[in-house]
Order: C-alpha cells, then sequence, then structure tokens
C-alpha cells in the first residue's frame, strides 16, 4: 500500500522507487501483488503516464486511511518516552517561510530526528486534503469553519523605506500622506487600500505605485533597493528595521492585525509527529514574538 500511494503521489513508479529506496522490479512486484490482493487493475500504464482506475480511486484513499491507521498504532503502543517520528508536509507562504519557520523547523528537527519535514511554500490558500499537507501556516482572521485551528500569535505589520528613499522623498507623518508617496503593493492584500488604526480610529487610505508583487520578500527586496514604500509583515521586515537597513514610518499607526494559526484537517488519529510539532510553534511564536520585540 505505500508503494501504490508513493507511485500516485510522485507520478511514475521509478520515482517511487528511488523515493523508498527500492528496485523498480519490487516496486512492480509490489503494485501486482496489491492488485491481486484487492482483485483488480487499479492503474492504467503507458510509457507515457499513469493514471487510475475506477478501482483504483476507490482504493486509494483507504490506502491512505490504513497506513495512517498503521502509523498510529505503532505510536499507541510505543514507550511513552519514545520521540515522534515520521514525515510532515507543512504549507506556508514564501515570506513567512525564509524569514521565520524554516529556522524553527530546523530547531525541531534537531529535537526530534525521528522526523522528516517536507516545506511547501507557497503564496495561495492550499487544500490540505487534496495536496497531502499535514500543516499549514496561515494568516487570517475568517478561517474556514471545517478546518482545524490553533492560534499561534498576532501577525502585525508595519511601513517602512529605505534611507535613501527617505533621502530623497520626506517620510509620511500621517496615513494620508501615503497616497503622495510610490507605495509598493500586494498583488492580493491591500491592492489599492491600506487599512490602520489611528488615533483610535479605523482609517482606510487608498495607495498607488509601480511596483505590486505576489510575494512578501520580494517587495522586501525593492523597498531595501530604495523603490518605495512598503507594508510588510513585521516577521520579515523587523530584522531589518533593527539592523537600519530599513526605517520604520507611522509608528503611532498600526495597520491591519491578523491572526496565525497551525492548521489542519482533523483531530482524529492525529500523528505524535504532529502533535508535538504543533506544540513546539506555539511555543516558539508566543503572543508577543522575538520579531516583534524593540520595534
Amino acid at each position: 500500500m505505500r508503494v501504490f500511494v508513493a507511485v500516485v503521489d510522485l507520478g511514475s513508479q521509478s520515482a517511487a522507487a528511488e523515493y523508498l529506496d527500492l528496485s523498480r522490479p519490487v516496486v512492480s512486484r509490489y503494485l501486482a501483488e496489491l492488485e491481486d490482493w484487492v482483485g483488480a487493475r487499479l492503474m492504467h500504464r503507458t510509457t507515457r503516464k499513469l493514471s487510475l482506475t475506477a478501482a483504483g480511486i476507490e482504493t486509494l484513499p483507504r490506502c491512505r486511511q490504513m497506513l495512517e491507521l498503521s502509523s498510529d498504532m505503532q505510536a499507541a503502543v510505543s514507550a511513552p518516552d519514545d520521540a515522534p517520528r515520521g514525515i510532515l508536509r507543512i504549507s506556508a507562504s514564501t515570506s513567512f517561510g525564509q524569514a521565520q519557520l524554516a529556522a524553527a523547523i530546523a530547531e525541531y528537527v534537531s529535537r526530534y530526528p525521528g522526523v522528516s519535514v517536507d516545506l511547501q511554500m507557497l503564496d495561495r490558500t492550499v487544500n490540505l486534503v487534496d495536496e497531502r499537507i499535514d500543516l499549514a501556516i496561515r494568516m487570517s482572521n475568517d478561517l474556514d469553519p471545517s478546518l482545524i485551528a490553533r492560534r499561534l500569535t498576532v501577525c502585525r505589520s508595519v511601513i517602512c523605506a529605505s534611507p535613501g528613499y527617505l533621502r530623497e522623498y520626506p517620510a509620511p507623518q500621517r496615513v494620508e500622506d501615503l497616497s503622495l508617496h510610490n507605495c509598493l503593493t500586494h498583488s492580493y492584500v491591500g491592492k489599492s487600500l491600506w487599512h490602520f488604526e489611528q488615533d483610535g480610529e479605523q482609517v482606510s487610505v487608498p495607495v498607488q505605485g509601480n511596483i505590486s508583487g505576489n510575494d512578501a520578500s520580494t517587495l522586501l527586496r525593492a523597498t531595501m533597493a530604495g523603490a518605495g514604500v512598503a507594508m510588510l509583515p513585521s516577521y520579515q521586515a523587523g530584522a531589518h528595521i533593527k539592523s537600519g537597513e530599513l526605517t520604520r514610518l507611522l509608528a503611532h499607526a498600526e495597520p491591519r492585525q491578523m491572526n496565525m494559526y497551525a492548521v489542519y484537517a482533523s483531530r482524529r488519529h492525529m500523528p505524535s509527529a504532529l502533535r508535538s510539532l504543533v506544540d513546539f510553534l506555539v511555543e516558539r511564536f508566543p503572543e508577543t514574538p522575538e520579531w516583534d520585540v524593540g520595534l
């Protein structure tokens, strides 16, 4: 069953053989044995691609479930002091992955060497079930109620520009002044309107500029290069502000905050590795995370 799932997920028998450290003939034999046991052909095999038969479509989710139950059974009978083990697929935005999550995962796998992590940096909302994601890190104030979420911390944003840009253009004093600046915007978040709390009131300011992008890391680099003013997550911009590479602007005005969640599909049969990772991230990213201290 593990071979069958690997062939489907990786798209070929040779890729599955390499991933599972098996020979190609052994992979073919295991598939044939599974088909004999099920009593039906599971895949159409051609030189160009593999596709599931109707029986294969019915069998695949049941194989995944049985493999999950197998892992849970092993975890259930393990000694209490046994460390978590297994493979976890994690999804997060590119900017958070580069700025914070990669270092956190490095520390986690150092603590639990029996766990392997597959990091998927995607600047879109993934379907956890369809894309086999065990855990997603999401910034949102409106989560899908069908998902299980554990709140980690608050995602704050800061307005900033490079010292070079500010030598050419006067720093904005109020949020309304942003309309006079070249604002670098995110394609999906605040493309033309930035939201703030200023002097106890909610204020929305129209912004425009000559650079937009769908990745905050790209906007960060453009901002550091002096292209304009940007609203960037503090987890990403904080270190550059503290180093002097960026200057924080409008500190009295708080951009709209979002909650940061660890999101997973189900509490049922939750692997010990996933449970330990969620606990680790809650500890790693407290209400006032390290990147916000001193800003």
